[in-house]
């Protein structure tokens, strides 16, 4: 979490991926459809406290949150719903906080409390080798 703040210092955005050096910051596959995944990725964003969803763009599998810090600055977050093939999905977020200077690892922070989220709704669905 120290090496996060570090780098946060001078970042204000964090993402996940396939290729990422962070094992935490992969991607989450689910053996879900998209369409599926996608019903229940909305569902779950919905309810989850502090984030307010701006908008979401099925077609793309694009899902934008907002998210209010206790310091006053603003943090846009894009989820992605993406079909691996037609029985898995992989679900990957990009936050990046508006304002100059570094956000101290609270980008990462937002990614990990939603993967952990969905992660505990959808957790009869979550590969664990992805």
């Amino acid at each position: 979490m120290l090496k996060r703040t570090l780098i946060g210092l001078v970042r204000s955005f964090d993402g996940t991926g396939d290729r990422v050096k962070d094992p935490a910051l992969k991607s989450h596959v689910y053996k879900l459809s998209k369409d599926k995944a996608w019903d229940e990725v909305v569902s779950i964003l919905k309810k989850m406290q502090g984030y307010r969803l701006l908008h979401e763009v099925q077609s793309v599998g694009e899902i934008v949150l907002e998210k209010r810090t206790i310091f006053g600055r603003t943090m846009d977050i894009t989820v992605s719903v993406i079909s691996v093939d037609p029985l898995r999905s992989a679900v990957d977020i990009y936050s990046a906080s508006r304002g100059s200077l570094g956000d101290l690892g609270s980008n990462y922070r937002v990614i990990m409390d939603i993967y952990r989220v969905l992660d505990k709704k959808l957790a009869a669905y979550k590969l664990h080798n992805n």
